[in-house]
């Protein structure tokens, strides 16, 4: 496929209540929409990398300038056969993964529109539904996450994760355990803590979590792998996994025993899929995370989670979970697997984003033609 034109779109969408992490807290996601165009056809990407540069290093606004004055100028007027050819288009350009991603995403989308295939079956998938969990941030009260948790157990989650970070850990995980002894629970520390802080998560490993995701650094392989060590509980990679090098080097030194895995952080998904296929071959247990993309973005995450490798329950949410309305149509909604546990359906045709919507949260937009 010949990249005809690049549109590239920065939005802010207004979250139904504030998303609160180890980080901080945001109010709106910044997310960064592409239209990537060849002949009469187009795809449209999402990445979401936030508005400020406390998930990673990248931020919205940095990630659209990157798009706009480098990638999309080195695909404009190219043709492109695979997600491998793109990314080697853009490897020159180092790091900046989110702001690949929305390049990598739309071509993938442009793809399936131009073989008229689904998505997921291009990525070499064949599972329709996979099932998915519930994710609970730092509310106002214990007794709030409390009955948040009841409601989900109620529905059915398999499993529960927590965010977890300094005057939200140890306490509160007590009283959720007692109050749910038998529920799946993990917690995910969003790069809060350090190794000193190794006897915290020695008590964690009293509450039977199915594991620790992200504890240490951001960007840390070999402090994770010395935690690894020294407690039970295992550990999980999200931040720190961003490449597929970063992947063998985590196998190699013991660094964890579950890969999540984000499209938008790792530079769309022909990374996604090959860092899956690394943790298969390992026999690294993976799982889709996501960054609470509007439903496009969110498309591409559950048509990943269709691959073999991820067997634990996605974080992949309903649009009415965040937005009173999803900037793209048609929302994601939940169905249910064979089993009767919530989950989500390979998606046929991919969401894009609403016209209107998107004028109404935007926030800058450019073309490259």
């Amino acid at each position: 496929m010949k990249i005809d034109r690049i549109d590239l779109f920065h939005a802010a969408m207004p979250l139904i209540y504030p998303w609160k992490t180890a980080y901080g807290e945001d109010a709106a996601i910044h997310s960064v929409f592409c239209r990537m165009s060849s002949g009469s056809l187009d795809g449209w990407g999402e990445s979401a990398p936030f508005a400020a540069p406390c998930y990673s290093p990248e931020w919205a606004g940095g990630a659209f300038a990157v798009a706009r004055d480098w990638l999309a100028p080195a695909i404009l007027g190219q043709k492109i056969t695979s997600g491998e050819e793109l990314q080697h288009r853009m490897a020159v350009y180092k790091g900046n993964p989110f702001a690949k991603a929305a390049l990598d995403t739309a071509w993938w989308a442009l793809k399936s529109k131009h073989s008229g295939s689904p998505l997921h079956e291009l990525l070499g998938a064949d599972r329709t539904v996979v099932t998915v969990g519930a994710d609970f941030g730092v509310m106002d009260s214990v007794d709030d996450l409390i009955a948040a948790i009841g409601d989900a157990v109620e529905f059915g989650f398999p499993r529960t994760k927590l965010k977890f970070r300094p005057g939200w850990d140890a306490p509160m995980l007590e009283r959720v355990r007692r109050e749910f002894p038998d529920q799946v629970f993990h917690i995910d520390c969003n790069s809060g803590y350090r190794l000193k802080d190794a006897e915290l998560f020695k008590q964690v490993d009293e509450f039977g979590l199915a594991m620790i995701e992200q504890p240490l650094q951001h960007d840390d392989l070999v402090d994770h792998a010395e935690l690894a060590r020294q407690i039970r509980t295992p550990v999980c990679l999200d931040e720190s996994l961003t490449t597929v090098r970063r992947a063998e080097q985590a196998i190699s030194l013991g660094s964890c025993r579950y890969f999540n895995i984000k499209p938008g952080r790792v530079g769309g998904l022909t990374i996604a899929r090959q860092i899956h296929d690394v943790g298969r071959a390992a026999g690294i247990p993976c799982w889709v995370g996501g960054m609470l993309e509007s439903a496009c973005g969110s498309a591409f995450c559950t048509a990943l989670a269709m691959l073999d490798g991820f067997t634990y329950p996605a974080d992949i949410f309903p649009s009415e979970r965040y937005y009173v309305e999803d900037l793209a149509d048609p929302p994601l909604e939940l169905s249910r697997d064979s089993s009767g546990l919530p989950a989500v359906d390979a998606p046929v045709t991919l969401p894009e984003p609403n016209e209107s919507r998107l004028r109404a949260q935007l926030v800058q937009e450019t073309t490259i033609r």
